[in-house]
């Protein structure tokens, strides 16, 4: 058995740009699998980070929880509009909250940012994780993926101020 370690949250930095995108794509072929087909998995998965996320960094948006000394997931917030840009855990460390602390790291930006609600729109696996954290399920949709796919997804949103 491994010694566990008090996970640490830290504003993410341009330069872990590339750790935390490998981590999202090792998430979402974990965790998506049983939810979508493997032609829109593959398309998804092979798709470099979008155009905003170094932005949001930039902005400040972004916290890694860490243990140890690595990164162990992380989460986005685009303050301006309120959106949950992305949370993402390591597949192995599902389980120990570590998403529910970056869902929380992400409301306090956003109350002090002046936001009264967030929004997102949640891959079919994450729907659980986020009706969790308080976020209320408001219409299914297909998000067209800048891969060229379209992604069953439900819009959901949470009132925080």
């Amino acid at each position: 058995m491994t010694a566990r370690h008090t996970i640490a949250l830290r504003t993410a930095v341009a330069g872990d740009l590339p750790i935390l995108w490998e981590l999202r794509t090792r998430a979402v072929a974990q965790g998506c699998a049983a939810h979508y087909a493997a032609s829109v998995l593959t398309a998804w998965l092979a798709a470099p980070a979008p155009e905003s996320l170094p932005r949001l960094l930039a902005a400040g948006g972004g916290m890694v929880a860490m243990e140890a000394g690595r990164i162990l997931g992380y989460a986005v917030l685009d303050a301006a509009s309120g959106e949950v840009d992305a949370v993402f855990v390591e597949p192995a460390e599902h389980g120990r909250g570590i998403g529910a602390l970056l869902l929380a790291a992400l409301e306090r930006m956003a109350l002090a940012a002046g936001r009264e609600c967030l929004f997102l729109s949640a891959s079919l696996n994450a729907v659980p994780f986020y009706r969790h954290g308080g976020f209320q399920a408001i219409r299914e949709e297909m998000v067209p993926h800048r891969s060229g796919v379209a992604i069953a997804s439900v819009y959901m949103e949470k009132r925080i101020g």
